[in-house]
């Protein structure tokens, strides 16, 4: 039996319009912030769950988490309904949004691992395991008596996660949790979910608009758009599908015969250096080549696929998202 399962997931909210002039009273407009969502997710994933801003995705991870009801449909979690179970049921997750912090500002961070454990009821060894544990893997321990307002944003997400694991939750949701983070920091970051679902093997669902990230850490990935699923599977499936535009970069020892490009073909001269850019579905690649190869003598040729962010965001375009 899967882990997750949720069928026919439904989610409004009623918004109220801005009054126009002369108006006395405010128009009521529903939103279908979710509508007849269904998957399932076996228990040691790790899952990719993204889409533009307002697709649903904060709705669907505050619904698993039991912060929200929905309308309709169907959510089970470890066989626990989230938002009836809470007590018991909030002990098996933990959750880490970019943007909102749960530990407290202005007390060491220790202080704050203290008062979670006695909010989780951790026995002394159990948490002194648990902490020596993330605290090595997370690289905190020279920030433990450091307040949280004295910390990067960087350190406090290493923070903010230790916090949300130190009851060892069966399920991780992560809403954003590299936002506004360095380079050095989403590497470091990405290094320890690894760790933590391979060690543990904890499920964790990672929602973000970073694909990089996704790319990095997630064999699946399901988009949503609009409060609808619109693709579960592979993300190699989902490259291949919305990945048309390929990128060759030829360097020519002297002048190269421009005329021998294909028509189709988007050319762009970089001093000794041209790029040329086309749709797979209007040249094929080894043909092109050839050309390429016959306009002069070659002296560096590179070929390279789109951006990853560059082609979601064609791939939303194209799904009207």
């Amino acid at each position: 039996m899967d882990y997750i399962h949720v069928e026919n997931l439904c989610k409004q909210f009623q918004i109220r319009r801005k009054r126009e002039k002369g108006s006395l009273v405010r128009e009521k407009q529903v939103l279908h912030a979710l509508q007849n969502v269904c998957f399932d997710i076996g228990r040691g994933e790790l899952v990719g769950y993204i889409g533009p801003n307002g697709a649903g995705k904060s709705t669907t991870v505050k619904i698993l988490s039991g912060i929200l009801t929905p309308e309709s449909g169907t959510v089970l979690v470890g066989g626990q309904v989230p938002w009836k179970n809470r007590k018991t049921y909030v002990r098996r997750i933990g959750v880490v949004f970019g943007q909102r912090m749960q530990l407290w500002w202005d007390v060491p961070i220790v202080d704050s691992f203290l008062l979670l454990k006695d909010i989780y009821r951790l026995p002394e060894e159990a948490y002194r395991k648990r902490l020596d544990e993330l605290t090595q893997a997370l690289d905190l321990g020279d920030l433990l008596r450091v307040p949280l307002r004295q910390l990067s944003l960087g350190q406090r997400m290493r923070a903010e996660l230790c916090g949300s694991l130190l009851h060892q939750p069966e399920l991780l949701f992560l809403d954003e949790p590299t936002i506004g983070l360095d380079a050095v920091s989403k590497l470091a970051l990405r290094d320890f979910l690894r760790w933590e679902n391979r060690e543990h093997r904890t499920t964790i669902l990672l929602t973000t608009h970073d694909m990089e990230d996704v790319a990095a850490l997630c064999s699946r990935v399901m988009v949503l758009g609009h409060g609808s699923k619109l693709y579960d599977g592979a993300l190699s499936g989902l490259l291949e599908k919305y990945d048309r535009t390929r990128t060759v970069t030829v360097e020519y020892e002297g002048e190269a015969d421009l005329s021998l490009f294909p028509p189709d073909t988007l050319v762009h001269r970089e001093g000794a250096r041209i790029r040329v850019s086309w749709l797979q579905d209007r040249a094929e690649t080894a043909p092109l080549l050839a050309r390429l190869q016959k306009a002069g003598t070659v002296r560096e040729m590179t070929i390279q696929p789109e951006n990853i962010d560059q082609m979601i965001a064609k791939m939303y375009q194209e799904m009207g998202l």
